[in-house]
This record gives C-alpha cells, sequence and structure tokens, in this order.
C-alpha cells in the first residue's frame, strides 16, 4: 500500500511540470483522460520561454526533495533556502511556477497563504527589490557606435538591426521575429507588422511606423540597403552570417543581438557590462523623452499599457528637464 502511494506521488510529482510543458502529460493518472487535441492546446497556452522557465524551476523544486502537493510550511522553507544566493525576481518566478503546478493538478495553492506571503515579504525587505537595469543605449551614443561599423555583409547587417531595433524600441525576440512579408512601405517610412510580442501571446498584432530618417543613420535605408545587399525577399529579415561572410536562411537568435550589441559598443570604446539587448529599446524610450515626445506617443512606440511601465524604461534621461531644484537654485 506504503510503495502503491508512493509511485502515485512520484508520478504526480514528476508531471507537476506536465502542466507547465503539457505534452509531457501523458502518463499522469491525473492527465491520461484528456485528449491529444485538448493537450496541444494546452502546450500552447504559455510561450516557449515560459515553458523552459516553469520547467526548470519546478525541477530545482524537486531537487530540493519536495514533491506536489507540498505544504505550505516547507515551501516557506524552501524559499528561505534561495534569499541568499537568489534574486528576489527568479524567488518569486519560482513561486509562481510552484503555484501554477498545483493548481493545475487540483490541489489548493499554497503560495498563498500568509506563511508563504509573508515569508516572501522578508525576503524583500532584507534583499530589496530593485532589479539590475541596463543602461539605455542613447541616440547620439547610437550613432557614435554607428560610425565605428564598415560595409562588409555583417557591417551592413548589424547597421540596420541596431537602427530598426532602436526605431521600433524592439525586445529582443520581436526584432529577430521580423519577416519579410512584415514590412509595409509607405510614403513616410515603413510599417513594420508585430505578429506576437511578449505581452501579446494570443498574436493579436500590433504595426509600429518607422519614418524616414533625418540624419546619414536613417532606420529605413539602411535596412533597405540590407535587405537589397543580402538579396533577401522572404523569410526572416535578420540572419546569422559567417565568418567567410555567407549569409544562412535561419534567423538571429534573441541572444545573438545582445552579443552584436555588446560587441559594437565595445568597438566604440564604450564598457559593454553596463548593456544588454534592452538597451535599445530603453535607448528609444529615453532618448525621445528628452527630446520632448509626449508618454503617449512613447508607448504607441514601445507598446507599454501605462505609464507606469512605460517609466520602468525610461532611463533617468529627463531626470534634470524641469528639475523642482533647478528653477529655484
Amino acid at each position: 500500500m506504503h510503495e502503491t502511494k508512493a509511485i502515485e506521488s512520484d508520478a504526480i510529482n514528476c508531471n507537476a511540470a506536465s502542466i507547465i510543458v503539457p505534452a509531457e502529460m501523458a502518463a499522469s493518472a491525473l492527465t491520461v483522460a484528456i485528449p491529444e487535441p485538448v493537450r496541444r492546446l494546452l502546450s500552447s497556452s504559455l510561450s516557449s520561454n515560459s515553458q523552459r522557465a516553469y520547467t526548470a524551476d519546478l525541477a530545482h523544486f524537486r531537487a530540493s526533495g519536495r514533491i506536489i502537493p507540498c505544504p505550505p510550511h516547507s515551501i516557506a522553507e524552501y524559499l528561505a533556502t534561495l534569499a541568499d544566493t537568489h534574486a528576489v525576481a527568479t524567488i518569486q518566478r519560482r513561486l509562481a511556477a510552484i503555484g501554477k503546478a498545483h493548481r493545475a493538478l487540483g490541489h489548493d495553492d499554497p503560495c498563498r497563504t500568509e506563511i508563504v506571503k509573508a515569508t516572501l515579504r522578508g525576503i524583500k525587505r532584507i534583499r530589496g527589490v530593485a532589479q539590475r537595469e541596463a543602461q539605455a543605449l542613447l541616440r547620439d551614443d547610437l550613432f557614435a557606435v554607428l560610425e565605428r561599423i564598415g560595409d562588409r555583409p555583417i557591417d551592413l547587417r548589424d547597421k540596420a538591426l541596431l537602427l530598426i531595433g532602436f526605431a521600433g524600441a524592439f525586445r529582443r525576440s520581436e526584432l529577430v521575429g521580423l519577416n519579410c512579408n512584415d514590412v509595409e512601405h509607405a510614403r513616410q517610412g515603413v510599417i513594420l507588422h508585430l505578429r506576437r510580442s511578449k505581452t501579446d501571446q494570443t498574436g493579436q498584432g500590433r504595426k509600429i511606423a518607422i519614418p524616414f530618417g533625418r540624419t546619414r543613420w536613417c532606420p529605413v535605408r539602411h535596412l533597405t540597403d540590407w535587405l537589397a545587399h543580402a538579396g533577401i525577399e522572404q523569410g526572416p529579415l535578420f540572419r546569422s552570417i559567417d565568418r567567410h561572410g555567407r549569409i544562412a536562411s535561419s534567423r538571429l537568435s534573441g541572444g545573438a543581438v545582445s552579443t552584436i550589441i555588446k560587441k559594437r559598443l565595445s568597438a566604440a570604446g564604450f564598457d559593454p557590462n553596463v548593456y544588454s539587448g534592452h538597451s535599445l529599446r530603453a535607448g528609444l524610450a529615453t532618448s525621445a523623452a528628452m527630446a520632448g515626445a509626449s508618454t503617449w506617443k512613447i508607448r504607441q512606440q514601445t507598446g507599454h499599457a501605462s505609464e507606469v511601465m512605460l517609466n520602468r524604461y525610461i532611463r533617468n534621461g529627463d531626470m534634470f528637464s524641469e528639475n523642482a531644484a533647478g528653477t529655484v537654485l
């Protein structure tokens, strides 16, 4: 009897991640009755990035010797073991994965109990919740970087990548996800059709206008130059290039965007360690705020739903604009 319970417990525990990665649910006694078409739809309920993160989080939870269902006091102890070694954001994500796994398997969510919530509040008070923010790549700094880039095929690609990423305030995944059929030419520039994004997992889509630039660093012209040189007429806009200059048919990865940004910044004399793939997005928001653009127009470009969320991306660009101390000193 005890052996049977242990086997059932292990099956449930091993498949706690099944609701996070539903394709793996078949072996669970709780899920064998779910038809395959439903399982396929469940597997699409989360982005691939979320699935990978939640699966890794649950694997770490199981490695601590805990199973699903888990009592609240044990989860609180688990959080305490993470307090000194993990960022608050990571701890919160792991807690979300644990709670989701409980709810998916029909259990009460122990993460909503007071002992767990109070433990998390204590971690936040001790550790603080401020996250390291990537430095914004401001317009003039971007131009300085572009000045140091040559005219090889990889240089043409990187100039277009940086300028479109900046002008569209794109996330890494959005930038590398663009295809030729997402580009619509207009009299004032181009309109890029963003089919899906981090905040639009259902694929409603959004249009971002990229106007012709007033400087030599026109994003539309550099995108056109890159596509013409590469002979790209369909498929991904931004592609891998090998050391011999051969352009692949495969699209760049999100990680490659960060690598390109850091490499180009370093070549221009900037410290690459304080920048990331988000620096282009933050750079457009900050530069536009410094230039006096309204927050509504900035949000139209970035896609932020509220000014509260937008303010997280404006990196102190307008701190000195109409500063209260400056009006009296």
